[in-house]
């Protein structure tokens, strides 16, 4: 049976990959690389400097294969579910196309494959592929550091959610403390600011990471104009926050 390896690579820093990371990606016959278009062709650059950095006098072949784009115009979970079962099947022909007789494939995953990332579901539907996950640096972890702060609240609960439940349902009960991930709409407009600190970041570990921080009343504004700036000069975003209430 074939290794699939999904390794988590942090959040744009090389530095971020751990050495069992680096192990494992060595000992791989075949790292497979998307593509998700012109616009954000620096993400497979990315993985590719990462590569460079840590391969040097391995054979391990590369080779970049074209993502499908997700069809936002029906029902969300259906939508996904198709698009899942497209990415599979990407994976497995890029495979058959570059690699054949590979017994060890690897996927590097931004942050950490287990937290709201999909590799894990969609190699659920290659039932001949072994799985194994290298842990990485998620983006919580590197947006906390990069801020100094604790995540959590002396022996308080913590919930991280998405930027659609947050919009949907409003702030989730019985916690203080929300980190919020997958928002490109900034669901934090749609609460009442008032004794709410936030906790932003973009571009984390990168040589462009973007940081602001203080009161959501007084922060909320620079964020959103800070961010369309910087998503219409890349081309693409990632960002995560933390929404703290203070009682």
């Amino acid at each position: 049976m074939r290794d699939l390896l999904l390794i988590g690579i942090g959040t744009g820093n090389r530095d971020h990959v751990t050495l069992a990371g680096v192990q494992a990606m060595r000992s791989a016959d075949l790292i497979l690389i998307p593509r998700k278009g012109p616009d954000k062709a620096d993400l497979a650059d990315l993985r590719h400097q990462i590569c460079e950095s840590v391969l040097s006098g391995c054979d391990v072949a590369l080779a970049e294969f074209d993502l499908p784009v997700r069809d936002a115009s029906g029902d969300y979970r259906a939508g996904v579910d198709a698009w899942h079962d497209a990415i599979a099947k990407a994976w497995s022909d890029a495979i058959d196309r570059h690699a054949p007789d590979a017994r060890r494939v690897a996927l590097l995953i931004w942050g950490d494959p287990s937290l709201y990332d999909s590799s894990l579901r969609i190699a659920a539907r290659l039932p001949d592929l072994r799985v194994r996950v290298i842990p990485g640096i998620t983006a919580l972890q590197a947006l906390t550091a990069a801020h100094a702060i604790p995540v959590n609240e002396i022996g308080a609960p913590f919930i991280v959610t998405t930027g659609r439940q947050l919009r949907d349902k409003g702030w989730p009960p019985g916690v203080d403390t929300v980190a919020v991930m997958l928002d490109g709409d900034c669901a934090f407009q749609t609460l009442d600011p008032d004794g709410i600190e936030i906790w932003w970041g973009a571009y984390l570990g990168m040589a462009e990471e973007m940081l602001i921080s203080g009161p959501l009343a007084d922060r909320s504004a620079q964020i959103l104009s800070d961010r369309a700036q910087a998503r219409s000069r890349h081309g693409w975003i990632m960002d995560i926050y933390l929404l703290r209430r203070r009682s």
